[in-house]
């Protein structure tokens, strides 16, 4: 588990947002709310946080799957094909062997909103939604004309961004 005596300093461009292990132990929390599909436990993730977090689907589906491999979770009754999970008795077992470290995430988590001022989570989401669009379009063959008009476009956005 990560060290969680305000000596470390997390998120952000001082490193990753959780510690070895810390994230597993925070997604039994969650489902210990209430059972969830693994978009909602993005979103979760990323409000709880203030937008500072959000675990892309790379990170947390193998979280997931190892959680329910461990016997830690389980697909629950799911909605429109998406895999729902839900906490087992093994999961909320280990929760209670670690809860001083799950209210330590979950205050860390907090202080993070805290300090995210009220847009963070939909500028992140944008400056995401930017970033892939750029990176589609960049591996597609262009021309120079094409390649000057969004370079032009980003270049505008941000002298836009700089002045509202």
């Amino acid at each position: 588990m990560g060290r969680h005596d305000g000596h470390e300093r997390r998120g952000g461009r001082h490193g990753r947002f959780f510690g070895h292990g810390d994230l597993r132990i925070v997604l039994l929390a969650l489902l210990e709310q209430q059972s969830m599909h693994g978009y909602e436990l993005i979103k979760a993730l990323e409000e709880r946080t203030g937008g500072a977090y959000r675990p892309s689907p790379g990170v947390l589906y193998p979280t997931l799957a190892m959680l329910e491999d461990e016997g830690m979770i389980r697909q629950a009754d799911s909605e429109a094909g998406r895999k729902n999970f839900e906490i087992t008795d093994a999961g909320r077992a280990e929760l209670d062997r670690a809860r001083p470290t799950v209210e330590a995430l979950l205050e860390r988590m907090d202080e993070a909103s805290r300090h995210a001022g009220p847009g963070r989570p939909r500028v992140a989401r944008a400056m995401m939604n930017l970033g892939l669009a750029v990176k589609n379009r960049m591996a597609r063959p262009m021309t120079p004309e094409q390649l000057d008009r969004i370079v032009g476009m980003i270049d505008d956005t941000a002298a836009a961004i700089e002045r509202a």
